[in-house]
């Protein structure tokens, strides 16, 4: 199978772990899981198909999170991409298995040192954090206490065109196999319209639907501790769909935002409480 991806063209194939091993398995439900993901890897890599590792943090696995990066190095894995949970299918079930905010610092911590030591010994890997656009400002931060120099590089990328912002609904959407548009993956029981009956064109550029006209402008929309914020044209606001699934409002802020107050510049004077603009 993995001859006949390469010999298709794919560009790049992900495999998705949850850990390695018995955590790997007891996350799948299915003994044996980490084994078979293991030999696709291995498969690709030997017909020189890139290939890479594709993990959603959870509080499963995020205590394992330095054997994974010692099997990324001893698999040779060149890519590695880390997901922030979304609330949203069937990560909606297992929603308390999401980080805290604790949790998630300490997870990106330990992303950013293991990170670093593979660009210090030379090793090029691609490692990537997704699905929380506060990562980037959180990333700025941390550099800029260490590499300043390097810190103001990557300020300047994230300020870039919007780089560093969620842009659901407006560079990214999703049409599903019946033709249904949605702002991005997530948005499932969301609905913009169908490819069969408009196109596509069409249907993107329509802002008369709210969803899509806040999406496209979201930012004067925004409230709780997103409103206050000093990142919010880098962050965007992250994921709208985890704020409608916590609190009923996709313009409320991200429940998974792990940054402090006093990060996003936020004074005692200036809190504002959830539900108020």
């Amino acid at each position: 199978n993995a001859k006949r991806i390469k010999e298709t063209g794919f560009s790049y194939v992900g495999i998705s772990f949850d850990g390695i091993g018995e955590i790997n398995d007891k996350f799948r439900g299915m003994e044996g899981a980490f084994d078979l993901a293991l030999r696709g890897v291995r498969n690709c890599m030997e017909v020189d198909q890139k290939v890479g590792l594709r993990l959603t943090l959870t509080r499963r696995n995020y205590e394992d999170l330095h054997n994974i990066f010692d099997f990324i190095e001893k698999e040779g894995i060149q890519r590695a991409c880390f997901y922030h949970l979304v609330y949203a299918g069937r990560g909606s079930e297992i929603r308390k298995d999401d980080l805290s905010h604790e949790e998630s610092r300490h997870a990106l911590d330990i992303i950013l040192e293991r990170t670093m030591d593979f660009h210090k010994r030379g090793l090029k890997k691609d490692i990537l954090t997704v699905d929380n656009h506060v990562d980037g400002p959180y990333l700025y931060m941390k550099l800029k206490k260490t590499d300043p120099k390097r810190a103001e590089e990557i300020y300047k990328f994230m300020e870039w065109n919007g780089g560093g912002a969620n842009s659901s609904g407006v560079a990214i959407g999703n049409i599903d196999f019946f033709g249904n548009v949605h702002a991005d993956q997530f948005w499932q029981d969301y609905s913009f319209g169908n490819v069969k009956k408009r196109p596509f064109s069409e249907i993107w550029k329509d802002t008369s639907d709210p969803i899509m006209k806040g999406l496209k402008n979201r930012i004067p929309l925004l409230k709780g501790r997103c409103s206050n914020c000093k990142w919010i044209k880098l962050c965007g606001g992250s994921f709208r769909v985890r704020a409608l699934r916590v609190y009923n409002d996709p313009w409320m802020h991200d429940p998974a935002c792990y940054l402090t107050d006093e990060e996003i510049g936020i004074t005692e004077e200036k809190k504002v409480a959830v539900g108020e603009k």
